[in-house]
Formats: C-alpha cells, sequence, structure tokens
C-alpha cells in the first residue's frame, strides 16, 4: 500500500444487512477501521483481501472502531499484535463485556417496556444481548477518541462524535483528501436506523437516538466531503443532498404519527403496531426504536405530549404540526 492509500475490505455478515467494510489505512501506523463479524466466513474473507494486498493480518498496528455493534467489533482479538484499540468510551463497555453495565442494560429495557405495555412475548432482552455478545469482540480500548481529536498515526484523520445510530458511533474525517469514513451514520442505499439504547448508568435519562441521529447528520452539512466511505454499501458523494432528503423523509414520517395522535392516545406498543402493521412481530426491537424516536422528535419540537396513568406511557397531540426542525 502507498501512503494514505485506502484498501476496502468487505466481509461477510449474519444479518439481513449483508456485507460489512472495514478500511486499511497506511499512514505512520497501519490502521484497520472496524474488524467486522465475529465468524470464520469473516476472518477468511477478512485475511484472504488482506494477502491479495500482500499484507499479514500481524502487520496491522492499530484498530479504530466506529462503534460498538458487532458486524463492526466482531474480529478484534484476532488481531493478536496490535499495540492499540480506539474507539468512544461506551464501546469499552460491550467489549470487555461489563457485566455491571450488561446486566443494567437488561434491568432497563424491562422497566421501559413497562412504561410502553409491551408484552412479555416481545421481551427477548436476554436473547438480544446474547446475539449481540455472541458476535462481538472481546477486548479491551487502549485509548478512546472524542470530538476533535486526531488518529494516532493517521496526523490528517479527526474524529467527528456521530451519535444516532449508535450512542458510540464516530465518523473519521481527512482533512486533506476530505474523505469520510463513515461506519453506518451515512449509508447510500438505506436510512440508518437509530437504535433505542440504555443510559450508560442505570437512573440517567436514557438517549433519544433519532435526536442525535438528526443532529449529527446536520453536523455534516458544513463540511466538503469528496468521498464517503460507509460501513455497508457502495461508496459515495453528495452527502449534503442525500442528508436534505433525509430529514425531509424524517418530517413526512413524524406527521404520519401526529396524524394518528389526534385521532388516540396511544402507548408507544400501540403506536408500534399502527406504524408497522407488518414488521412489528419479525422485527420488535427496530420498529420499536423507530417508534420511539418519532415520539421522542415530535415531543421534543412540543407537538405531542405523554402522559402516565397506572404505570404506562400514553402519548397525544396536543397541538398541529407547523414546521419541524
Amino acid at each position: 500500500m502507498q501512503q494514505e492509500e485506502i484498501l476496502k475490505i468487505t466481509i461477510p455478515t449474519p444479518y439481513a444487512v449483508g456485507d460489512v467494510h472495514a478500511y486499511l489505512v497506511k499512514g505512520e501506523a497501519l490502521t484497520l477501521f472496524d474488524a467486522g463479524v465475529r465468524t470464520a466466513d469473516a476472518w477468511d474473507a477478512l485475511t484472504s483481501q488482506l494477502k491479495a494486498a500482500d499484507i499479514d493480518h500481524r502487520d496491522i498496528d492499530q484498530v479504530v472502531l466506529s462503534h460498538h455493534h458487532p458486524d463492526h467489533t466482531g474480529l478484534i482479538q484476532n488481531f493478536y499484535n496490535v499495540q492499540h484499540i480506539y474507539g468512544h468510551p461506551l464501546v469499552n463497555k460491550w467489549i470487555s463485556r461489563d457485566k455491571t453495565f450488561l446486566d443494567s442494560y437488561i434491568t432497563f429495557f424491562h422497566t421501559l417496556y413497562d412504561q410502553f405495555d409491551v408484552p412479555e412475548s416481545f421481551r427477548k432482552i436476554e436473547k438480544s444481548q446474547e446475539n449481540v455478545l455472541r458476535f462481538s469482540g472481546e477486548g479491551e480500548l487502549t485509548g478512546t477518541l472524542q470530538e476533535g481529536a486526531y488518529i494516532p498515526g493517521l496526523n490528517n484523520w479527526k474524529v467527528l462524535e456521530t451519535p444516532g445510530h449508535a450512542q458510540s458511533h464516530l465518523s473519521f474525517y481527512n482533512e486533506k483528501s476530505q474523505q469520510l469514513i463513515a461506519g453506518d451514520h451515512l449509508l447510500a442505499h438505506i436510512s440508518s436506523n437509530p437504535i433505542l439504547e440504555a443510559p450508560e448508568t442505570l437512573g440517567e435519562e436514557r438517549p433519544k437516538p433519532l435526536i442525535s441521529y438528526i443532529d449529527s447528520m446536520k453536523k455534516l452539512l458544513p463540511y466538503e466531503i469528496s468521498e464517503i466511505l460507509p460501513g455497508h454499501g457502495e461508496t459515495f458523494n453528495g452527502h449534503s443532498v442525500l442528508i436534505k432528503k433525509r430529514l425531509q423523509k424524517q418530517s413526512e414520517r413524524a406527521r404520519h404519527v401526529h396524524q394518528f395522535l389526534k385521532k388516540n392516545q396511544a402507548t408507544p406498543f400501540t403506536i408500534c403496531k399502527f406504524l408497522f402493521p407488518k414488521h412489528y412481530e419479525k422485527q420488535f426491537g427496530l420498529t420499536m426504536s423507530e417508534t420511539v424516536g418519532q415520539l421522542d422528535f415530535l415531543e421534543d419540537q412540543g407537538f405531542v405530549n405523554k402522559v402516565t396513568f397506572e404505570g404506562k406511557i400514553y402519548y397525544e397531540a396536543v397541538r398541529e404540526l407547523s414546521n419541524l426542525t
């Protein structure tokens, strides 16, 4: 590899989203951005593509993680020669298998689903966490990255915090080439799912991922970006047009929810069934995340209110929609 050349590595996953991409960048340190999913097929694909580029996996100096999801962290323990693993501080909670954090995650969702009136048959919280950990990498961050930092050994690459799809999400901007390694923040072919998460510490206010995601998209609008290198799908450009389309689509979804709430005071579970009648049973986590995201957004804008009755949370429209921001 030449200095600052980027090698895209495409890795299979067991997920509906399909293949995931990792990116190898040569600077003062040979750096791998993201590490696929924890399967034998993924490791074979990664190492064979490295070999085709005349690189041994033991040559890699450091791994940088865009976020904590298993298709991006899965193979970190295979790189036993790396000197450093970097990521957002929250990533370490997952890859280190922090028991207090993982237990509080389960407690949080059981409590939240009580409030949201979610039936027991949909509460596969422990199983979902087990599946995440099954395909996730195991290890420890040797250093954390936050807004405005530069990747050690890659002096042109600046860290941008882009929470939303995950609260741990980081993107990486090359100030010289104007390329963006975007993880799952921006994808050309689909809109990223802002996933509902527990707070870092039980008892704190829960994150509001859709609001975070909207803010993170708007954050990129002033940037000159020549090329986006995403975690899934094709490399692309034209981020401003894409972001504006996504924001417009978001406004349309919010209006749909608001129209329902003008006629019905309802729990999040009831709203989820209305929004996703064909998908909520098989994709409950994603559909509930989308539902709660819309409710958070409308509440933040002052168009809906929530009330609690007998331990359940109900949402209701409180005024007509005007411009959404």
